[in-house]
């Protein structure tokens, strides 16, 4: 009785689902149709040939960081080689004209591009805030960045679409929806075993709240949630053409995730070597000020508040007889009202500290400023843990600071690496050890420091626009067979 009472329930379950399957298939097939037929009847160039469609999905590519960097020199590379290529870029920086976005990508990284780009402006970038989604957050912005893609898409179909900022949810969109052929640019994949075994081993961190550490039950909740969250990125990766990362860190992450080793190649972002190579290079003359200066967008991930609390440290224990004052300048870009507030704290933290007279902040800086106060400065400092590549690192080695960066991630695997058997840099891991190395850097001689400084500057040469330029062409030929 039993058996056959859930037959007669099981059963018309499967239909029904069967029927709802067949159903959102068809759906979805005529909508693909639609969305073809309307490429179709998009507009022809002059010469009467449509020209290939290129969209870059970079919701945020106003902001001053390295990853916006990355988006304005791939297109620039695209315009160099490709003649019936258009560029498209899908953005919420709906408070900027498209020719605004330009010069401030020229102002801001000295890129300047060959042909005009089309942008598509998004009325639905609040769907991929963080702050909407004060719990689940992962899935949340996910789910959100589909939605905010079916606008992009609804709005304008590309031939080819990449992901240039890590919305890998929206792949399978245009693959399976618009017809497109996908590729993306990892810059930190969105999940990674480390923050896996953050929860696991119940570690307080900014994306790990103290409440969860507590409870063994809410960190196993976490663990299967991120597990899921895990398995379902894995699967819309998975659908990539292309797939480019930025570094040895990433590679690692996304091979394990995607499983998508065959379309997977590594592509040092762009750095801007070249300019700051032009920076001379000499034995530091006798001053009476040293500067340390550190080069991040005001993100909780870079760790700011581990740059003051090492500084106020280095300056609690400076010997008496060190005569030179220090100087800690924070340069970076603020995206939005939360990075302001953010940068606010900061400052609160800098006069709980006793320190606010020593820290400057620069914020959204132009270029020749940001050149200027590298040029100037002993110590380039970067404390983001398991930073997926640091451009700022490149940065500020080729400029001729002596780095000092997170012994994780991009710097410790790619960037601050001994060159032909001597020290490029120095790592450092907590607000300790910042403390000594900074102190250590500066007890060395001028000279040892010019040494270190040159050894710097010769083994960047690996992450300079052109290196970019060949390896990107090279990944996304694929894209344009």
């Amino acid at each position: 009785a039993c058996f056959r009472l859930l037959c007669s329930l099981l059963l018309p379950a499967l239909f029904l689902s069967g029927i709802l399957c067949i159903c959102l298939v068809v759906l979805l097939w005529g909508v693909r149709l639609w969305i073809q037929r309307k490429k179709q009847l998009s507009s022809a160039g002059r010469d009467g040939k449509r020209p290939l469609l290129v969209g870059f999905f970079h919701p945020y590519c106003n902001a001053g960081g390295g990853g916006e960097r990355v988006l304005w020199c791939a297109i620039r590379t695209l315009q160099k080689k490709y003649r019936n290529v258009t560029c498209v870029v899908y953005t919420g920086d709906r408070d900027a004209t498209g020719e605004e976005i330009v010069e401030g990508a020229f102002r801001r990284f000295n890129i300047k591009l060959i042909h005009p780009v089309k942008f598509v402006f998004l009325e639905k970038r609040f769907l991929v805030e963080a702050s909407l989604y004060p719990h689940f957050t992962l899935l949340g912005q996910s789910l959100g960045s589909v939605f905010l893609g079916w606008e992009a898409l609804l709005k304008c179909v590309p031939d080819i679409y990449i992901d240039s900022m890590g919305y890998a949810f929206t792949i399978p969109l245009f693959k399976y929806v618009g017809g497109c052929r996908v590729g993306c640019y990892v810059h930190y994949p969105t999940i990674s075993t480390d923050m896996l075994s953050v929860v696991r081993n119940q570690d307080t961190r900014f994306n790990n709240a103290a409440f969860i550490t507590s409870s063994p039950l809410f960190s196993k909740l976490k663990l299967a949630y991120y597990y899921f969250f895990a398995f379902m990125y894995g699967l819309v990766g998975s659908c990539s053409d292309v797939v480019m990362v930025n570094s040895s860190w990433t590679l690692n992450h996304i091979l394990s995730l995607w499983r998508a080793g065959a379309c997977t190649s590594v592509v040092y972002p762009p750095c801007d070597v070249q300019t700051f190579l032009d920076i001379p290079l000499e034995v530091e003359k006798s001053t009476s000020e040293y500067s340390i200066v550190s080069v991040s967008q005001f993100r909780p991930e870079k760790d700011h508040p581990l740059q003051i609390r090492a500084f106020a440290k280095l300056l609690k224990e400076k010997r008496v007889g060190q005569q030179p004052s220090l100087k800690l300048i924070l340069i970076g870009g603020c995206r939005n009202q939360q990075d302001e507030e953010r940068v606010n704290h900061l400052k609160c933290l800098c006069e709980e500290l006793g320190v606010s007279d020593d820290v400057m902040f620069r914020i959204n800086i132009p270029f020749e400023e940001l050149k200027r106060h590298l040029a100037e400065a002993t110590i380039g400092l970067h404390t983001m843990w398991n930073e997926h590549f640091g451009i700022g690192v490149v940065e500020c080695m080729a400029a001729g600071t002596v780095i000092l960066a997170h012994n994780s991630g991009g710097p410790k695997l790619d960037i601050v690496l001994p060159h032909e058997g001597h020290v490029t840099g120095f790592l450092a891991e907590d607000e300790d050890s910042y403390a000594e190395t900074m102190a250590y850097i500066f007890s060395l001689s001028p000279e040892k420091r010019l040494a270190i400084r040159e050894n710097a500057r010769r083994s960047v040469h690996r992450f300079s626009d052109q290196h970019f330029e060949d390896t990107f062409l090279l990944s996304v030929e694929p894209l344009f067979k």
